[in-house]
């Protein structure tokens, strides 16, 4: 495989006579061929003394974790963990020079990030990442795996950036996430540390994959109720060909991916159709009011993961506005610039045009529809533009009050609109 020998690097002054091993992300990723995104390192027999007194700035907080002096990459004295308690809190530390590299990868979670590299380019493989690499598999490295519920997290992103290259889950790594799921463990998750998985998670190739993993270990019930709610809820196949809601959203979610959608845009995707889980199953596979229906598990899962204001206020917009923004085309000029008003399309043109790029990916994301136009998309960005350019500045306000002059201008407005409408 590529990247298994590198050229010797220079002797670096504030690593001699420490040993020292690039781990992790950063081996995987050289023998994958790919850039690597971070590198870090461990460090075998040192104490924190020794660091301090070489130039290395400590930040770690649970353990030892310091800062090179030059290239400020991080560099970890090896530990080895006891589990003492309940969740991803709940170990005890061990970073004593006693500590071997093997005890250090021992404890990390899948093989192919428990591989290490020597400065002068050996390769360290004690758990058989590097087969795991040929073969395209996610294996623990061993049962302490279930001891850490992020884990089950971490998977499911591993999954999300490597399903296109056909890599998939290990049976019995998916058996034990099973059954950490079952003893609860999942349930010791917090907030800040879903929130942080899910929002990397939807950045990478294959979000989809991210969610059926954690759905097929039975954790996505525990850590994203409302979006497990879809799954099994029909819609008219007239409209949707792939009926099933929890398939739509997975199949909008990769096509947000692929259209390059931001971190803010795709969780909007993630929890634009919420409310078909609410939908009284006698009226199945209608969903009539589901975008209102939808704000509030919306609002919920927003409260309980401590989401972001921005992401949220796009999430509800999009939520709320996107079968007006399918129906664009055929909607009156009055419609229209309510529609952008309450998008905040004159306010915040930014977020307008993310608001446009999850309808978009919602449009797209039904079986065989995936390549379908949606001029929706610049008809809405060319009105607000519009709407925009009638400048209040431009309205004759003598003699008028503030009402009548909101009321000119809201007219030209909508004048401006209708000459729009006129050009379809």
């Amino acid at each position: 495989m590529p990247g298994e020998s590198q050229a010797p690097a220079a002797p670096d002054p504030a690593t001699q006579g420490l040993q020292v091993y690039l781990v992790g992300g950063a081996v995987r990723d050289e023998l994958l061929g790919v850039s690597a995104r971070d590198r870090d390192w461990v460090v075998v027999g040192a104490t924190a003394e020794q660091m301090a007194a070489l130039g290395y700035r400590p930040v770690g907080k649970q353990f030892p974790v310091f800062l090179h002096p030059r290239t400020h990459e991080e560099y970890a004295l090896a530990r080895a963990e006891r589990k003492i308690g309940p969740g991803y809190r709940g170990f005890e530390f061990d970073t004593a020079p006693t500590v071997s590299l093997v005890d250090d990868l021992s404890r990390r979670d899948l093989t192919i990030n428990a591989i290490a590299r020597e400065p002068g380019g050996r390769i360290i493989d004690p758990f058989g990442g590097r087969a795991d690499l040929k073969r395209k598999r996610l294996r623990h490295v061993s049962p302490a795996f279930a001891e850490d519920p992020v884990r089950v997290l971490r998977v499911a992103r591993f999954a999300a950036r490597y399903a296109a290259a056909g890599f998939r889950v290990a049976a019995d790594t998916e058996g034990l996430m099973r059954s950490m799921v079952a003893a609860g463990e999942v349930d010791a998750l917090v907030a800040e540390r879903v929130w942080h998985e899910l929002r990397r998670a939807l950045a990478e190739p294959t979000p989809s994959a991210f969610i059926t993993t954690l759905k097929d270990c039975g954790a996505l019930a525990r850590v994203l109720p409302e979006v497990d709610a879809l799954f099994g809820v029909p819609q008219p196949p007239e409209h949707h060909p792939e009926i099933d809601s929890g398939l739509h959203l997975l199949l909008v979610l990769d096509q947000g991916a692929a259209m390059g959608l931001g971190a803010e845009a795709m969780f909007a995707c993630l929890t634009h159709d919420l409310g078909k889980a609410l939908t009284p199953p006698e009226q199945w596979p209608q969903h009539h009011r589901h975008e209102r229906l939808g704000l509030e598990p919306l609002a919920a899962m927003c409260e309980r993961l401590n989401v972001p204001r921005a992401f949220r206020r796009l999430a509800e917009r999009v939520c709320r506005h996107h079968l007006e923004a399918h129906r664009a085309l055929e909607l009156k000029p009055a419609t229209v610039l309510k529609l952008i008003e309450a998008a905040d399309g004159l306010r915040q043109p930014r977020m307008f045009d993310e608001f446009l790029a999850a309808c978009e990916a919602d449009a797209r994301g039904r079986v065989g529809l995936e390549r379908k136009p949606y001029p929706q998309r610049a008809y809405l960005a060319r009105a607000r533009d519009i709407v925009a350019a009638v400048d209040g500045s431009k309205v004759e306000t003598a003699g008028r009050s503030g009402p009548e002059i909101a009321a000119e201008l809201r007219r030209k407005r909508l004048d401006a609109l209708a000459e729009l409408r006129r050009q379809l």
